[in-house]
C-alpha cells in the first residue's frame, strides 16, 4: 500500500493562491491577460486562482504529456488539445501544477511565443528543483519544494490522487 506524507497543508495552498492571485493582480492590471491551463494537473490550482484575481481574464487550455503513467518523465512531449484563443499581441501566463524538469515547459514557452504572443510567463503551484533539466523561469512559484514525488491538489500519479485537497510525498 503506498505512504502518503504529508507536505502542504489545504491552509498553506489556499493562502499561497490568494498571495500569488494578488502579484499577478497588480502586475497585469490594465493588460490583457490570457491565463492557459495545462491540463489535467493545473485545473484545481487555476480554478482556484483565478477566484481572487481582481483583473478581467481570458482563460483557455492545453494539454500535453511527457509522463505518461510513470513517476518520471519520457522526454517525449505530447501536444494532445492546443489553445484556441487568438494570442497574438496578448500578454499570456502557463498555469501548471508542477514544475520538474523544465522540459515541457521551455517546449510550452517556445511553441506560445512562435504564436505571436506578446509575452509568455509561468505560474506554477510547485516548483520541484530536484531534476531541472531545462532552465525555465517559474515567475510566481507557490512553493519550492526540493524533492520528491508529489500527489493531490492535481498532482496524479497514474491518474489517481488528483482529487485530495492537500499535496503529500507519495512513497510505493
Amino acid at each position: 500500500m503506498p505512504e502518503l506524507i504529508p507536505i502542504l497543508s489545504k491552509t498553506a495552498i489556499d493562502a499561497r493562491v490568494e498571495e500569488i492571485a494578488h502579484r499577478i493582480s497588480e502586475d497585469y492590471r490594465d493588460r490583457d491577460l490570457i491565463l492557459i491551463g495545462i491540463l489535467k494537473g493545473a485545473f484545481i490550482f487555476l480554478s482556484d486562482l483565478i477566484r481572487h484575481l481582481t483583473i478581467p481574464v481570458k482563460v483557455d487550455f492545453m494539454s500535453v504529456s511527457s509522463y505518461g503513467n510513470g513517476m518520471s518523465s519520457t522526454g517525449q512531449i505530447r501536444l494532445h488539445k492546443d489553445v484556441e484563443l487568438d494570442l497574438k499581441n496578448r500578454d499570456v501566463l502557463i498555469v501548471e501544477d508542477i514544475v520538474d524538469t523544465g522540459v515541457t515547459l521551455a517546449y510550452l514557452v517556445d511553441y506560445l511565443k512562435s504564436s505571436g504572443a506578446a509575452s509568455v510567463r509561468i505560474c506554477a503551484l510547485i516548483d520541484k528543483r530536484e531534476r531541472r533539466q531545462a532552465a525555465v523561469a517559474v515567475d510566481y512559484a507557490g512553493h519550492v519544494v526540493d524533492k520528491g514525488f508529489l500527489v493531490g491538489y492535481g498532482l496524479d500519479y497514474a491518474e489517481f490522487y488528483r482529487n485530495l485537497p492537500e499535496i503529500y510525498h507519495l512513497k510505493l
